[in-house]
């Protein structure tokens, strides 16, 4: 953990073509602290021989596990599905979940839509809540998190305590939109997905948004409680770029700094 509460971390899925443990040796080698082990191919829920094999690995490389990237979808999917889910996350030893909120835009979602979003969101927060497991909504188009306004309304319907929301750059957004964003949310940011995109899609180095992720960390530097930044789709998911990403991503945070100290 840095000094203004940023631990610097890994979403397993920017490398679904390596084993878990090769993802969790180029993270420690690369100097970071954590990782995010995705649901969909390293850590998949109902294997619990796998579950526990990657918490051991991960614990082995001197990482601890930041959260568990699963692809519950609240709403279309219900507490039968987030059962498994919430499982492998304990036996993996994550203390958060990341979950979706929905498969519909909040322009395209009907109002029952939205109250079986809330309404399973509710249902699975009390059930990982029992088990001191908090949630995190993907902050992603095509959900209802898809914008600031929608996600703030989600999070006060809900009213959980344990559900708060990741936050990334909105594809295409400026910097000025995201760090708006990200200023209008950040009392509810449980931790961020680290890239940069530019323009749209297109996968850039980390160093070359500087004044975005400055910005950001600046924000996430006036707020008191911890924050993960996990670092997330490098370009062409290039191993070899890791070390330089995670680097850059450490002199962005330490740039962050004196914010804190004024």
């Amino acid at each position: 953990m840095t000094d203004i509460g940023l631990r610097p971390g890994l979403c397993s899925v920017t490398y679904r073509g390596l084993s878990a443990d090769a993802t969790a040796r180029l993270a420690a080698d690369s100097g970071l602290a954590a990782i995010e082990w995705g649901a969909d191919v390293h850590a998949p829920p109902g294997d619990p021989h796998v579950l526990g094999q990657v918490r051991e690995l991960t614990t082995g490389h001197g990482l601890a596990i930041a959260s568990y990237g699963s692809y519950f979808r609240a709403g279309p999917h219900g507490s039968e599905e987030f059962s498994p889910v919430l499982t492998a996350a304990v036996a993996l030893g994550a203390p958060r979940i990341r979950i979706w909120a929905g498969a519909l835009g909040a322009a395209q979602a009907s109002s029952d839509d939205v109250s079986a979003v809330v309404a399973q969101t509710r249902a699975a927060a009390r059930m990982a809540a029992d088990l001191g497991v908090e949630l995190g909504y993907e902050f992603h188009r095509n959900t209802l998190t898809d914008s600031v306004e929608s996600t703030l309304a989600l999070l006060d319907a809900v009213d959980e305590p344990n559900v708060s929301t990741y936050w990334q750059p909105p594809v295409g957004a400026g910097d000025d939109q995201a760090i708006a964003g990200l200023t209008a949310l950040r009392e509810r940011v449980c931790a961020m997905h680290v890239f940069s995109w530019w323009p749209d899609t297109h996968r850039v180095p980390l160093a070359a948004r500087p004044d975005l992720w400055r910005r950001a960390f600046a924000v996430a530097a006036e707020i008191s409680r911890p924050m993960d930044a996990l670092l997330e789709f490098v370009p062409d998911d290039d191993p070899n770029l890791l070390a330089a990403e995670s680097a850059t991503l450490g002199e962005l945070i330490a740039d962050a700094e004196p914010s804190r100290r004024k």
